[in-house]
């Protein structure tokens, strides 16, 4: 498990010695090094891939380019040695890239009826293939065929959303389902977070929880706040359980999925505190539909009318519940020592509070000052609560200090 320790500090206090804290900072080096040229050579690749894709403009062009990419690269990674072996992956998945994205863009254009099936069937082959030389361990391939099944897996992805393009309600659903655990599984078998951590996105969008951009403004939606928060809940709950009980790469991948669910609650957390929510609404398919001549005063009674017959949550009891599972929760990640879950709710809990300035309490100084009042015996609360549970873990456990 990652700690976040202080070197110098344990220096001091006869932990460590000289010599231990030298190898930790140098493995903590090593670790964030590794995370940006790791990140630098992903973004190079991909970037590089698609722009050599529509500048080549022709299938023919791209093809011979892929293969003079992928032939170099192979010829690095069998002849060029341990030095060289990052510009023979880099070149090498150019190659691929080009050649698989080139081969969907032309089946896109030459056979648009079909072009659906031809993405998911040779998108399943390709990823297949890459699986095969990936499981045989060649470390010289390996990077090469992890990265080439992605690849293949994307086309196959692209292929299912044009065929469910026109998809709605449980359809939809349970393509981004499907979506989901393909991703979870890449992610795990190739032990690449990034991936892991790519699958939220259609598991939010299960129930068409997701973002949106226009001109200068970014946009988060949440039409089913409450449904969203129970299952980005019971996700996160599931993830906990990896982490305490499975194996150490399990429990990896399932703290970074719990991270973004916890991520995405909250935000689903702050559009109903600002909006309320009835709960199930955008979910039935016989809601009023506007027509055109109606005034848009008669359309809102026929919705105010729909709706009615929803529960309805207020946005005052979504900001009391989010505040207290915000409490709750940052104290137990402080607790656990999950620093990713205690940084998501801490900077929640920034932004919960920054909401409700405006929203509820800009106006109103008692307010403030009953808020200020709470938090006081909240924070002795959970200092007495955090000694009393490191007590009772024994020795070793460090435990919190008040200020």
């Amino acid at each position: 498990m990652t700690h976040v320790v202080h070197t110098e500090r344990l220096l001091r206090e006869g932990v460590i010695d000289a010599a231990q804290a030298a190898e930790i900072a140098r493995r903590s080096r090593e670790t964030m090094v590794a995370l940006v040229v790791n990140s630098v050579l992903c973004v190079g690749i991909v970037a590089a891939t698609l722009g050599l894709i529509f500048w080549l403009g022709s299938a023919g062009a791209v093809a011979f380019a892929g293969t003079i990419f992928l032939i170099a690269g192979a010829a690095v990674l069998l002849k060029g040695g341990e030095i060289y072996r990052m510009l023979g992956n880099a070149s090498a998945l150019i190659g691929a890239g080009m050649m698989i994205g080139g081969a969907g863009v032309e089946a896109a254009r030459l056979y648009a009826e079909n072009a659906d099936v031809f993405l998911m069937i040779a998108g399943a082959a390709v990823a297949g293939g890459a699986f095969v030389v990936f499981r045989q361990g060649s470390a010289t391939l390996r990077f090469v065929s992890g990265a080439t099944m992605l690849l293949g897996g994307a086309m196959h992805l692209a292929g299912v959303g044009f065929a469910m393009s026109d998809a709605s309600g449980l359809e939809a659903a349970a393509v981004n389902g499907y979506a989901f655990l393909l991703l979870l599984a890449a992610g795990v078998l190739l032990d690449v977070r990034l991936v892991t951590a790519l699958a939220i996105v259609p598991f939010a969008q299960m129930l068409d929880t997701g973002t949106d951009y226009f001109h200068a403004m970014y946009v988060f939606y949440s039409p089913e706040s409450t449904l969203t928060i129970l299952q980005m809940m019971a996700l996160t709950a599931v993830c906990i359980v990896v982490m305490r009980q499975g194996r150490e790469r399990f429990a990896r991948h399932a703290g970074i999925l719990a991270i973004l669910a916890v991520v995405v609650g909250n935000l689903a957390f702050l559009v109903g505190s600002l909006w309320g929510d009835q709960v199930g609404a955008s979910l039935a398919l016989d809601g009023p539909t506007w027509t055109e001549g109606m005034e848009w005063s008669d359309y809102q009674t026929q919705v105010e009318a729909w709706e009615a017959q929803f529960l309805y949550i207020s946005e005052n009891v979504f900001s009391l519940v989010w505040a207290a599972l915000l409490a709750v929760g940052t104290f137990w990640a402080a607790h656990a020592n999950r620093r990713g879950l205690f940084n998501a709710a801490i900077t929640f809990g920034a932004i919960h509070g920054y909401t409700q300035v405006f929203e509820t309490m800009g106006d109103e100084p008692m307010a403030w000052a009953l808020g200020g009042l709470a938090l006081i015996p909240l924070a002795w609360g959970m200092w007495r609560l955090n000694r009393y549970l490191s007590e009772r873990q024994g020795p070793g456990q460090e435990t919190a200090l008040a200020a």
